[in-house]
């Protein structure tokens, strides 16, 4: 039973899945600064405010709409940071990638290769 927990373990999806999560998590924490400690400081100059102290009290209850509306902007800046600064590169290279020249084709291969045994057998 051990050994095959250790098969499992070390199957390449399970360790590739864990790098990804820890590779992950810290990606997370440098979007989460580039939002919080460089574009949020920028919407004060564009007249975005903070809307951190927006209550609305309903009896003894608080709804912070403040709260949710700065989590809210947190999340678009978050995402559009994502797009503009990892899936937007990531798509040019992919391109510049597949813009290489191919090799030869299947078919063009077999053709070759039919070509040198008929040559060979003549």
């Amino acid at each position: 039973m051990i050994s095959e927990f250790r098969a499992f373990i070390f199957r390449g999806n399970i360790v590739d899945l864990a790098v990804a999560v820890v590779i992950g998590a810290a990606f997370g924490a440098i979007v989460t600064s580039l939002v919080a400690d460089i574009l949020t400081p920028l919407l004060g100059l564009i007249g975005i405010p903070d809307f951190a102290t927006w209550v609305i009290k309903v009896g003894d209850a608080e709804m912070r709409i403040g709260a949710f509306l700065n989590t809210l902007i947190s999340f678009v800046m978050i995402a559009a940071a994502i797009f503009f600064f990892v899936v937007k590169p990531m798509s040019m290279l992919q391109s510049e990638a597949d813009e290489s020249p191919a090799g030869p084709t299947e078919v063009e291969l077999l053709t070759e290769i039919r070509d040198a045994l008929r040559q060979n057998a003549a």
